[in-house]
Formats: structure tokens, sequence, C-alpha cells
């Protein structure tokens, strides 16, 4: 569910920059510290949103490969300590029992 709000707020967000982007069409000069260009400001704003959006999104997978290296790291620990101590994890029905068998025929104390 959060990534179909995610969507939604992300269409929400190009579709206000995008009118945004529309209105302002006059031309602008722009300062590149070596020489200026005038070009259209729907330009300018559709570039440093585009920028923006590449920045987010390089910092999203930076993240994302930094987490699945970690995950690595701590499966090998855990498999390595299971290896040297002999212990296996409980089964799901254990999970679900508890840990505890329950017989028939004993009554509850």
């Amino acid at each position: 569910m959060k990534i179909q709000w995610s969507l939604i707020a992300g269409l929400l967000f190009a579709l206000i920059t995008a009118v945004f982007a529309v209105i302002n069409v006059d031309p602008v000069r722009v300062n590149f510290m070596f020489s200026e260009v005038d070009i259209p400001l729907i330009l300018l704003i559709v570039g440093c949103t585009l920028i923006g959006g590449i920045i987010v999104g390089s910092y999203g997978i930076f993240r994302q490969y930094k987490l699945q290296k970690e995950i690595k790291l701590l499966t090998a620990q855990l498999t390595h300590i299971q290896n040297e101590t002999g212990y296996t994890p409980p089964s799901p029905e254990e999970i679900q029992t508890g840990g505890k068998e329950k017989n028939e025929g004993e009554l509850p104390t």
C-alpha cells in the first residue's frame, strides 16, 4: 500500500510541476559562472526537477546496495554461528504453539 501512495504522490508532484512549468514560459538569464545564457523558464524548471530526481534516485540505489550488502554479511554470520553451535531454528509449527506440545489426554494445571 505504501508503494501505491508513493506513486500517487509522485504523479501529483509531476502534474503540479508540469502545470507550474507551462505557466512560466518567459526567457530568463542563467549565469553558469563562465557564461550567461537566456533559456525559457520551463526548461529550467523541468531540468532542475530531473536533476533532483536523478540525485534522489541515485541515493536510493546506493542505500539499497548498502542494505543488500549488510544482509549478505549478516546471513553469512548467522550461518557460521549456526554451524559452530549446531543450532537449528524452530519450525513454524513450533512457533505457533509456543514450543509446547499439546497432549489430548493431559489436563491443564
